[in-house]
């Protein structure tokens, strides 16, 4: 059952089934409860699963009701990942590196663990539509909890060097020192962009595409070879995606595929069963 959100919190769970669900603000364009209810059709699981928007200010409040009413797992999207991060009192090495936490799993005694699949997400997803990150020059736009949930896993794929690049360069460089071990790691603003020529992958890692935005990015970082991703996705296609597509870049795909990968990943950790993605995902493409 779906509960009704306003500027309030009315939160109901199913109390035969386990719950699960997707929380952020917003969060009715997620697919999430889709994606979930597909793999437990899938697997042969009987679940609850549904969206539940968090007012601000609300976050703690709703984790709170939904652990009070037995609620099993939880979906975290924008903007709360620094919040679950914080409220976690048990991380995995990946929430950890990544600073953000997109996943809690509640557990006895009180145990709030939090993780971060949104790498492995990712980096299944691009080497499924045969993206190669070995020895390439990557480029990630935005260094938000998006970004640090995916930098870790895309520098144990040994690129040749990745580039964050931000709006706010501090930002980007605190990211960089963040992971100082790693000397393939550079930090730049947008405008300085233009003076290093084009890149094999470009990643945007921004929210700017759920507003129909496109950051101020030089044409110049886009070429023929260049293999373009944005992590946003939609009923119709990012305006980044769009872009890259203009410039005559050889790949350039959304979301999509990262969102159920990750999903699958947590699917994974709450249930003990790994689901199969390509049917979930064509189905949705379909959609």
């Amino acid at each position: 059952m779906n509960s009704v959100e306003t500027d309030t919190l009315n939160i109901q769970l199913d109390p035969v089934l386990d719950n699960y669900a997707v929380m952020g603000n917003p969060v009715a364009h997620s697919k999430s409860p889709q994606i979930h209810l597909a793999f437990a059709k899938q697997t042969n699981q009987k679940i609850n699963y549904q969206s539940i928007l968090v007012p601000a200010g609300k976050f703690t409040t709703a984790i709170q009701l939904f652990m009070e009413q037995g609620g099993k797992g939880l979906n975290i999207t924008l903007p709360y990942e620094y919040d679950a991060f914080n409220l976690a009192n048990n991380l995995t090495t990946r929430a950890s590196d990544a600073k953000a936490v997109n996943i809690l799993t509640f557990k006895h005694k009180g145990i709030i663990e939090g993780d971060n699949t949104d790498g492995i997400g990712l980096v299944r997803d691009l080497k499924r539509n045969r993206f190669q990150i070995n020895r390439k020059r990557v480029l990630i736009i935005g260094a938000g909890g998006a970004v640090r949930g995916v930098l870790g896993p895309l520098l144990d794929q040994n690129p040749e060097s990745i580039t964050i690049a931000n709006r706010t360069v501090a930002k980007a460089e605190s990211l960089v020192d963040e992971h100082d071990a790693a000397s393939n790691l550079v930090a730049y603003g947008l405008t300085a962009l233009g003076e290093l020529g084009s890149f094999d992958v470009v990643i945007n890692g921004t929210s700017s595409g759920l507003m129909g935005e496109l950051p101020a990015l030089p044409v110049s970082i886009i070429d023929k070879n260049s293999c373009c991703y944005d992590m946003v996705y939609g009923d119709s296609e990012p305006i980044f995606i769009q872009w890259c597509k203009s410039l005559g870049a050889r790949i350039a795909l959304d979301g999509l595929g990262m969102l159920v990968e990750q999903a699958a990943e947590s699917y994974f950790i709450w249930r003990g069963i790994r689901p199969e993605t390509d049917t979930v995902i064509a189905m949705l493409r379909d959609a």
